[in-house]
């Protein structure tokens, strides 16, 4: 079931800006390149890409990486964010970026995919009966 979106002006901005951030990943054993745009409470948009590791446990997937560069411009509070991959189905965080999410509150998760499709959830619905910093 799609849920309303925000604007849509906004949801495109979002997409057009994930997927620029999509092309500047690096995946070179994967090849899976992924694009992030967050949007801060303050209605900045900043993006991540994922980036790997012939380590691979070291590399950082494009949600964290656009919520890491957001604490790191001192912002905290989040809208929305949306991923964006290649393939026919959505792009999905992992595990990791759903517990990443979840310690800046409930946002907006739009998953898409490079042909433009687009669907709205919210992290609570990611990752229910989640623990965060409320549970401390």
């Amino acid at each position: 079931m799609k849920k309303k979106m925000m604007n849509q002006t906004i949801v495109n901005k979002l997409f057009e800006e994930a997927l620029k951030a999509r092309e500047k990943a690096y995946a070179p054993y994967s090849k899976y390149k992924v694009g992030a745009a967050i949007l801060t409470s303050d209605d900045e948009i900043i993006t991540g890409c994922n980036v790997e590791n012939a380590s691979y446990g070291l590399t950082i997937c494009a949600e964290r990486n656009a919520i890491f560069s957001a604490v790191a411009k001192g912002k905290t509070n989040f809208k929305s964010i949306l991923i964006v991959a290649e393939g026919e189905g959505l792009a999905k965080p992992c595990g990791a970026c759903r517990q990443v999410m979840n310690e800046f509150g409930d946002f907006d998760v739009y998953l898409a995919n490079t042909k433009g499709d687009i669907e709205k959830t919210t992290v609570s619905e990611l990752l229910p009966k989640s623990f965060g910093p409320r549970d401390l």
